[in-house]
């Protein structure tokens, strides 16, 4: 097929494409690879908790003839039709997310709380070996059962999700992401997780079950279940995919916080690539669907019809609403929890990068080693939570409270424990209690006198410790909610140390604390003030917060990036940064091209075709014409493998090499060459062709992409990352900045932007003079 070529032609390899030279690559993630001296990147990442091959989305249009063809014979009824599926499918997503996490949430409520009362009446009796017996055993059952449903049935549903959305609307496709078997096994195993006790949240899983939401809304239908409108077949691309996707995970946000303008702000700052003023418009109109159907859903749970915990979960709303004044005295208090909160940010995120790395590794080993580290985890929880509030002593309940106190058989301030009768156990308060019911405790007003010293302190140092040791273990679990409560222990701890010299209560200390510990692990700023100040509904606190979250960012930055950046990094996916490297300025694109480049001719021969689809993992092939049928070899455009596999399908072979003209739109529709559902990527291997068809042409020039993205081989590797990123581009051609000779000169693909390609191919680059600035400007880029 490329016989004739100079061997000077490279081609590049990304997810997409194999390295011969270096089979280690094949065979493992990113995440070891940083032990060795001289990184590369892979075609593998951790999805969840198991390594498997990734490959890149194609956000750009295919160009071919049928694509024009298609759009020329669309009317205006059609594009009408196009449009208003883009917002029904918005409302959808925005139904079904909202009922999702309202269930969600009014489950663990239930079952936690089951858990609770049961244990809790146990000890009013004196039983307390058979209390913390039914507390082991139901945290034990619950673990273990997340962790085998998602062993066995989907492992990318392990972890919070919010990693591998991000890369995916980056353009990593990765299997199973955002599959139905991951939707199911990410609801059922996150209710089951968040009860048993670990010190996981429901946030990360809810962004990542509206991203399978839309991602499924968005294939297109489905054959096999008789669902292939021709309306909802508009959306076989990625492009509207990727749109709908980004919607979802703002839903989730929302439907997990109930704060709208949040979920939307989430999206937008931390998890698209890509954003436009047509897909804000969505993304709000989805939220906002989100809002109105988790407020009817709550104020029914408020008539006492939704079990045990009956509010959903959903009641961190209005936690915080008294009137708040504060002066400049008050101000270095809070600066320094924005200071603290960097610091802890930042040393949590480095601590948390080391555990997961050491999960991999173990979790590479078989899957007995993820079920008993889940297993592990759950027990060392439960003793830990049982034992620590005996730690603490009995406070008398207060004389003026506006709750019962003992609080017995439901969630309050207030939990009996060992305690005679009379009094609380305030640690027990806050351990006997979900994790929602926890940040309510702390961020409560007129609560100044509950907690001692020594009970923040220990319940911070644990609740530190747990979130980063719970994280890993294979089954849903989010770091938000956890990330939250951590902050707010020790956000209120400060607050009893400046008691004496601030007129800011406790309660709102903790609102700042959970703030500042935010803003120095996920390093977010005009996101998480918004979902702060939609969870605690008192505009009054926007400039606290906003002087903690810039402060604990700043500080943060200085150290390490933020958790989801170093996760993305330790799994291994080829996640393309806003920014470029300094060095890459230095480079031009024929520096970081390798080959061997694999073409096809504008009529090729049908076992030429075969061959390399058979020993190539390529995605993407130049066509070129050579004479007779050109003067001179010219670029033609680009062909994707899964268009010649459905050309192969289809069998419309000639028996000369000449074109085909229009009788390819009788033999063909825009639909076959359409984006396929997930799971039903057709394979080579599958197409059994005879002798004689081996021996005939395809004509291509119908079905290939003639304008694709090209740059000279000398421009630098900076402008032409840059021009990849925005784009969304799959492939970038690469062609002679002279007309002599071959028409191109390689392709660039998303493993070739990668540092670790680049410094694996320039070595000299790693102690070079750049090495300093390379460290230290991507860093100052992001505080700005």
């Amino acid at each position: 097929m490329s016989e004739n070529l100079p061997p000077v032609q490279t081609q590049s390899q990304d997810p997409d494409q194999e390295h011969d030279h270096d089979h280690e690559a094949l065979t493992s993630p990113l995440l070891p690879h940083y032990q060795r001296a001289s990184n590369s990147t892979s075609q593998l990442a951790i999805v969840g908790v198991n390594v498997c091959p990734i490959e890149s989305l194609d956000y750009e249009t295919a160009e071919n003839d049928f694509y024009k063809q298609d759009w020329r014979a669309r009317d205006k009824i059609q594009n009408f039709q196009y449009i208003f599926m883009k917002w029904l499918l918005c409302f959808l997503i925005g139904c079904i997310v909202s009922v999702v996490g309202f269930c969600n949430n009014l489950a663990v409520e239930n079952i936690a709380g089951v858990k609770f009362v049961i244990t809790s009446n146990m000890m009013l009796t004196g039983r307390y070996e058979m209390a913390f017996l039914v507390f082991f055993l139901s945290n034990l059952v619950l673990t273990l059962f997340a962790a085998i449903i998602t062993t066995f049935i989907s492992p990318a549903a392990a972890g919070s999700g919010i990693p591998e959305v991000k890369a995916y609307l980056n353009g990593v496709d990765a299997p199973g992401i955002i599959s139905l078997r991951t939707l199911i096994v990410k609801i059922i195993g996150s209710i089951s997780a968040v009860s048993s006790s670990l010190l996981v949240g429901k946030a990360g899983p809810m962004m990542h079950i509206g991203a399978c939401i839309a991602s499924l809304l968005g294939q297109g239908g489905s054959r096999r279940y008789g669902l292939t409108w021709k309306w909802i077949r508009l959306f076989k691309n990625d492009r509207d995919r990727r749109d709908l996707v980004t919607c979802g995970s703002a839903a989730g946000i929302a439907a997990a916080f109930r704060a709208p303008v949040g979920g939307v702000l989430f999206a937008l700052e931390e998890m698209a690539s890509w954003w436009t003023s047509g897909l804000l418009w969505r993304a709000f109109f989805t939220t906002a669907v989100v809002a109105i159907i988790l407020r009817a859903l709550i104020d029914v749970c408020l008539s006492g019809k939704c079990g045990l915990f009956g509010k959903g979960g959903l009641i961190m709303f209005d936690v915080y609403s008294a009137n708040i004044s504060y002066h400049m005295a008050d101000v270095p208090p809070v600066l320094l929890l924005g200071v603290v909160g960097g610091i802890f940010g930042s040393l949590y995120n480095f601590l948390l990068d080391k555990v997961l790395r050491v999960y991999a590794i173990i979790n590479k080993k078989s899957v007995t080693y993820k079920i008993f580290i889940a297993c592990t985890i759950s027990i060392f929880t439960s003793c830990l939570l049982f034992g620590l509030p005996w730690l603490a002593s009995c406070q008398p309940c207060p004389l003026d409270s506006t709750e019962d106190c003992p609080t017995i058989g439901r969630s309050g301030n207030y939990k009996k424990f060992q305690c005679p009768p009379g009094h609380y156990n305030d640690l027990a308060s806050l351990i006997f209690n979900t994790n929602d019911d926890a940040i309510r405790n702390l961020f409560s007003k007129n609560t100044d006198a509950e907690f001692q010293h020594s009970t923040m302190l220990i319940f911070f140092v644990t609740c530190f410790i747990l979130s980063i040791i719970s994280y890993g273990v294979v089954a849903p679990a989010g770091l938000f909610v956890p990330v939250i409560v951590t902050g707010a222990s020790y956000g209120r701890f400060v607050g009893m140390l400046f008691s004496s010299r601030t007129n800011l209560n406790h309660g709102l200390f903790a609102v700042l604390g959970a703030a500042s510990f935010l803003g120095g692990s996920m390093r977010m700023t005009v996101s998480l003030c918004v979902i702060i100040l939609e969870l605690t509904n008192n505009l009054l606190l926007l400039p606290m917060i906003m002087i903690v979250l810039l402060v604990s960012k700043t500080v943060a930055d200085a150290f390490n990036g933020n958790i989801y950046d170093l996760i993305m990094k330790a799994k291994g996916f080829p996640y393309l940064e806003a920014h470029v490297e300094p060095y890459m300025r230095q480079l031009t694109v024929a520096d970081v091209v390798t080959g061997p480049l694999q073409v096809c001719h504008g009529n090729e021969k049908v076992g030429n075709i075969v061959h390399i689809l058979k020993t190539t993992n390529h995605q993407g092939f130049p066509v070129i014409d050579e004479p007779p049928h050109s003067e001179s070899p010219v670029l033609y455009g680009l062909i994707l493998r899964a268009h010649l596999i459905t050309l192969l399908k289809k069998r419309v072979f000639l028996r000369t090499p000449v074109r085909i003209g229009a009788d390819a739109f009788r033999h063909f529709s825009a639909d076959e060459f359409a984006k396929k559902g997930l799971g039903n990527v057709d394979k080579i291997e599958d197409i059994k062709l005879t002798e004689e068809e081996m021996e005939m042409f395809l004509d291509l020039h119908p079905f290939t992409n003639a304008s694709p993205y090209t740059v000279v081989e000398t421009m630098s590797l900076a402008k032409a990352s840059t021009l990849f990123r925005e784009v969304g581009l799959r492939h970038l051609l690469v062609i002679p900045k002279r007309t002599t000779g071959s028409p191109v000169v390689g392709i660039l693909t998303r493993h070739d932007f990668m540092p670790e390609h680049v410094l694996g191919l320039h070595p000299l680059l790693v102690n070079s003079k750049w090495k300093p600035l390379r460290i230290a400007l991507p860093r100052f880029l992001k505080i700005f």
